[in-house]
């Protein structure tokens, strides 16, 4: 029979500030211990144990540990088998990748009753969780809460970005409540339960993984601006003390596994450490720009990163294309055509992206991998190319996002077979026509090509008119 659930874990979510904090934080007076990690007898005839995110020989900067205090060791559970893995997998070479440019409609909210994990699907990925590298790109769509099962991820950190529905994420270590323009980040190997804040729910989940995200550092902007520590928020302490019948699904070495657990492994009573979940607003992304000339790269945009064993090229990046002013004078304002290195997987959460005038929906997605050509469609660049940029733009009601890798992006059976894939997407740049105007010879001579006007001058020649 289960017994009451703690008002501790039920009763509205706190949250402390900061990015990759040390917290310490107790649901009880007197739970955590003082002075020492693994005291002989815990108080409460607690257990300690250790979770730990990176190597124990990590450097500290970027070693990520938490002490937990909790009624039952994460041990005790039953055996653990194979289950259907549905529509999830991190088996990345089931199907050549290809060149070309690939997007999706939104996916349909399910009419049977699905939870968020029997709600995911593979869309894509690279590398392997065996390697601790590279990462898988999913879906979801829900209809419930989960209910008496639990769910933890051993092959890597998941980031969660609501589109549509708030979430609620009870964890290990509290709960964070998520909304659409938020996102939230739960560290490998945290156990939680996902409920629904609205009737349904929708977004996208990166499991990333390689190491754990981290800040950017910021080199000449300067100590403040994009995505401030402050901003970020963790979950106080909160259990719940629950007996039932329950199920603990894994994901462990790509598939799905099973085990029977008497107890919510919710229980953990006070914790501390930086090896945490946290969510934070993308709103309050402190977005920086050009105010002369030309379109940034679009790193300028990098909200968190998973570094590579190679400097400056990460192995995924979190980026986003926020609400912001374009002030750039005699430049093509929107994203420029370009080829990348990287590869490209892009989300959009609310109103137009500003390089797709239409066919990119909220809750669609779209994937342009390693050196494939492109850009902004027909329509976008017609009504680019002939605006007045003597006046500064607001780009307003929008939230796009990308997950950036620095390897090919492999998609899965399921997303190339998918009814949701536009099978005509490379149509948007087929009414990109020839306006090439060679000179006209003169006198044996090529005329010489125009200069391009400086900022300055523009505005000297516009005062004089």
């Amino acid at each position: 029979m289960d017994r009451a659930v703690e008002p501790s874990l039920t009763s509205a979510p706190r949250y402390q500030s900061g990015f990759g904090n040390h917290f310490a934080t107790e649901a009880l007076p007197g739970a955590l211990p003082q002075g020492r990690n693994s005291p002989q007898r815990p108080a409460y005839g607690l257990y300690a144990e250790q979770f730990s995110g990176t190597a124990f020989t990590a450097p500290r900067h970027a070693n990520r540990r938490t002490w937990l205090y909790r009624i039952r060791p994460a041990a005790v559970h039953g055996s653990f088998q194979r289950i259907d893995d549905g529509r999830i997998t991190s088996a990345f070479s089931e199907c050549d990748p290809s060149p070309e440019q690939l997007r999706w409609s939104p996916l349909p909210l399910p009419r049977a009753p699905t939870d968020f994990l029997a709600g995911l699907a593979t869309l894509g990925g690279n590398g392997s969780p065996d390697a601790h590298s590279g990462c898988g790109i999913h879906w979801y769509a829900a209809n419930r809460s989960m209910r008496d099962r639990f769910f933890y991820d051993a092959d890597g950190e998941l980031l969660i970005v609501p589109q549509q529905g708030g979430l609620r994420l009870a964890t290990e270590l509290g709960v964070l409540e998520v909304q659409p323009l938020q996102v939230a980040v739960i560290p490998r190997g945290l156990r939680l339960r996902v409920e629904l804040a609205d009737d349904t729910a929708r977004g996208y989940v990166c499991e990333n993984f390689g190491a754990p995200l981290r800040l950017p550092d910021l080199g000449p902007i300067g100590s403040n601006g994009l995505a401030n520590p402050r901003d970020f928020e963790t979950p106080v302490a909160g259990y719940e003390d629950r007996a039932g019948d329950f199920e603990l699904v894994a994901k462990f070495g790509g598939h799905l596994w099973s085990a029977r657990i008497g107890h919510s492994p919710l229980d953990v009573v006070a914790w501390h450490g930086n090896n945490a979940p946290y969510r934070y607003d993308l709103r309050r992304f402190n977005t920086i720009g050009s105010i002369s000339y030309d379109h940034p790269d679009p790193s300028i945009f990098l909200v968190l990163q998973s570094i590579s064993d190679t400097p400056g090229a990460d192995a995924l990046d979190f980026v986003i294309f926020p609400p912001r002013w374009l002030a750039m004078e005699n430049t093509f304002r929107p994203p420029w055509f370009h080829r990348n290195i990287a590869s490209e997987f892009m989300g959009l959460i609310e109103g137009v992206y500003d390089a797709k005038a239409e066919g990119f929906a909220p809750g669609g997605a779209s994937l342009h991998n390693c050196m494939s050509g492109h850009g902004p469609d027909a329509a976008t660049w017609e009504k680019a190319s002939g605006a007045d940029t003597s006046k500064p733009t607001a780009i307003t009601d929008t939230m796009a996002f990308m997950f950036e890798t620095r390897a090919i992006i492999r998609p899965t059976r399921y997303a190339l077979e998918s009814p949701l894939l536009q099978r005509d997407y490379a149509r948007v740049w087929q009414g990109l026509r020839r306006n090439f105007t060679p000179p006209v010879a003169t006198s044996g001579r090529s005329a010489p090509a125009s200069a391009p006007t400086s900022p300055a001058r523009a505005r000297a020649k516009r005062s004089r008119r």
